[in-house]
């Protein structure tokens, strides 16, 4: 049986697209959903503690925060191949700046992300799916089944 176990995570970003043509030109964040699904075998050792799971969603969870939520939140990023790299020299200004080395869109954000995720995943846990939710009507999607 195939199954999928999905978690959704929150967090806060701000951005601004060096270049572009309408108002994500400025400074400006969004309160961000990201959703991953994963599959992979049960556990079906009856004397594991995490017998019946594919992943343990607290493991799911540490994983998605470590390498995630925790270097995305409450951070601004800014394509750092561009004059907005002067963010980050400003003396004393903003404290917590990515200098992408794209152009950080959502789409973008989204393939940063599930970069992050196939690294630090367990070998017996696949990422199935992961959505980047930028707005409340606007996200980028990743399928596993379009990139193989």
């Amino acid at each position: 049986m195939n199954l999928r176990v999905t978690k959704i995570f929150d967090f806060e970003t701000a951005h601004a697209l060096w270049g572009y043509d309408g108002k994500c030109k400025d400074i400006h964040g969004h309160s961000y959903k990201l959703t991953v699904s994963i599959s992979g075998d049960l556990i079906k050792d009856p004397n594991d503690v995490k017998y019946g799971m594919i992943i343990d969603f607290s493991d799911l969870k540490a994983i998605v925060k470590t390498h995630i939520v925790d270097v995305f939140d409450h951070c601004l990023l800014v394509n750092g191949n561009t004059p907005h790299k002067k963010y980050a020299e400003v003396e004393n200004g903003f404290s917590k700046i990515m200098l992408c080395d794209y152009q950080p869109t959502c789409e973008n954000m989204l393939a940063d992300m599930v970069n992050r995720l196939l690294k630090y995943l367990p070998a017996n846990v696949k990422l199935k799916r992961a959505v980047l939710q930028e707005t409340a009507t606007s996200f980028a999607e990743w399928y596993a089944d379009d990139n193989n």
